[in-house]
């Protein structure tokens, strides 16, 4: 079932890439206020906080001091852009702009108990893993209002448990076809046309992937080429970049949504934005892999595709900025049906696999999204999201139902303004006949123990991130992980990691 995942290796030069990355002299730092501030723009028209591509993904705050789903998109250096929040009228812009990044995780989970252990289980033995990954940003503005972006990007890898067991998995920055040597790749290719509509000016941040200037409130943005969904959609100021914020896939967009990619988290399409002061509207359409989680892309965007819209609406409550969003999503391609793949098997005997049911099919879904801060230095963020789970996952990951809420608190408090806390927590859920498929031994892309005690998985993440220098944070996280792969017989499982990340 699409892209072959690779056996855990040992590390080899992860290491020594990171010390070569920390070498680089690191950028400006932002103010510690630059996250809430964006919050704050947000719901005055200024422009949306930077979002960070998914590991998947890919695809939040500003820097990893500030929180952000996670990242999607979490302030010294600012991390990469949302695709959408580009100048539009930027008045004495630079014309070419470079950014660097470089982000190590590591997780170590204990041994565990489980009444019984199936082929996508997560292993019951103690275990390690990391990530390693490097990403230059490089643009040009060739004419006004006009930019293009070129991400290369270069990962290193050893999954838990060959990345199988949970449907909120632990590291963001894990991909389905990560392995144990460097693997470098083009990560975005893309342009950007921003159209002054007039309104209120205000300044947008130069950062990776996004020009310096003055915005207006009211612009038309138009995104085409090679890029993350998440890099302009499913977007939260607190939980969106697992470079900077949580680590868990629960937190880094909606956990329904199963978002068009490849299996790196990047696909190729288009985007519209309309930024009408407070007010966002969005839609595009991209690309779906060829076969179920798989590295090669359908370009046939008639066929086979990924349909996104989304509104949002920025406002100040008690003098505190907010934003409250909804989000739609149409996936069309050759997927198996669970009910089908029951059928089937009961037709011609075995066990219910949806690879040999696979036909074009539409999956459905919608996520809310909610997001305060209530402080200088405090922020609360809630979302929803929902697929109609008849279908496999095709792109993301196997959650068809799923609640987070959350705090990000910064360190002004006790004398360390450019540090973060967060929490959160996370109830994952799977359809009915997506539990009597797993019932029956069928498998999917991530999860399948054999058999399932169905109980929704639950989520506890916490995270410190501490600046250690400008451009330079080292985080800490835990997971304590209930239910996993919605199955009561097994676990609960408690994950340990801390993070590397660098940015110039």
């Amino acid at each position: 079932m699409g892209a072959a995942r690779p056996a855990p290796g040992k590390p080899s030069i992860h290491c020594a890439l990171l010390s070569a990355a920390i070498v680089v002299s690191p950028a400006l730092a932002l103010p510690a206020e630059a996250a809430q501030a964006d919050l704050t723009a947000t719901a005055s028209g200024g422009s949306r906080g930077a979002l960070l591509a998914p590991s998947p993904p890919s695809p939040p705050e500003k820097a990893e001091a500030a929180p952000v789903a996670f990242a999607a998109p979490a302030p010294s250096a600012p991390p990469p852009a949302p695709l959408s929040a580009l100048p539009g009228g930027v008045l004495e812009a630079s014309r070419w702009s470079a950014g660097f990044q470089s982000t190590y995780v590591y997780q170590y989970k204990p041994a565990f108990s489980a009444a019984y252990t199936g082929p996508n289980s997560l292993l019951t033995t103690a275990e390690s893993g990391y990530t390693l990954t490097a990403t230059l940003f490089l643009g040009v503005s060739p004419w006004a209002g006009g930019e293009v972006f070129f991400n290369p990007e270069v990962i290193q890898s050893q999954e838990l448990s060959h990345l199988t067991g949970l449907g909120g998995l632990t590291n963001g920055e894990n991909q389905k076809t990560g392995g144990a040597l460097p693997n470098l790749y083009r990560a975005r290719l893309f342009l950007r046309q921003t159209i002054p509509l007039g309104g209120e000016r205000s300044l947008a941040e130069a950062g990776p992937n996004q020009f310096g200037g003055e915005v207006d409130s009211r612009r038309l943005v138009i995104t085409a080429g090679n890029f993350a969904v998440t890099d302009v959609f499913y977007g939260n100021t607190f939980a969106h970049d697992p470079r900077t914020q949580f680590l868990n896939w629960s937190l880094m967009t909606y956990g329904a949504s199963d978002f068009a990619a490849d299996s790196r988290g990047y696909t190729w399409g288009f985007a519209l934005e309309c930024d009408l002061d407070q007010w966002a509207l969005r839609a595009g359409r991209f690309a779906q892999p060829k076969q179920s989680n798989g590295l090669a892309l359908d370009y046939d965007l008639l066929s086979h595709y990924g349909d996104s819209v989304e509104v949002e609406r920025g406002h100040v409550l008690w003098g505190r900025g907010g934003k409250v969003g909804l989000a739609g999503w149409r996936n069309h391609a050759r997927m198996g049906g669970f009910r089908d793949a029951l059928a089937y098997a009961r037709a011609n005997g075995g066990t219910p696999d949806v690879a040999n049911v696979r036909r074009d099919q539409t999956k459905y879904g919608f996520g809310v999204n909610l997001e305060q801060e209530v402080s200088k230095d405090v922020g609360l963020f809630a979302r929803y999201s929902y697929n109609d789970g008849q279908t496999e996952a095709y792109a993301f990951t196997e959650i068809e139902r799923s609640l987070i809420a959350g705090l990000s608190v910064k360190g002004r408090t006790w004398g360390r303004a450019e540090d973060t806390l967060g929490v959160a927590y996370v109830q994952n859920g799977l359809s009915r006949a997506h539990q009597d498929y797993l019932a029956a031994g069928g498998l999917g892309f991530f999860i399948g123990d054999g058999r399932i005690d169905y109980r929704p998985e639950r989520i506890v993440e916490a995270y410190y991130s501490f600046n250690a220098f400008r451009g330079l944070w080292f985080s800490v996280d835990g997971q304590h992980i209930a239910n996993p792969a919605y199955n009561a017989s097994r676990g609960p499982v408690n994950v340990f990691g801390c993070r590397f990340h660098l940015e110039h």
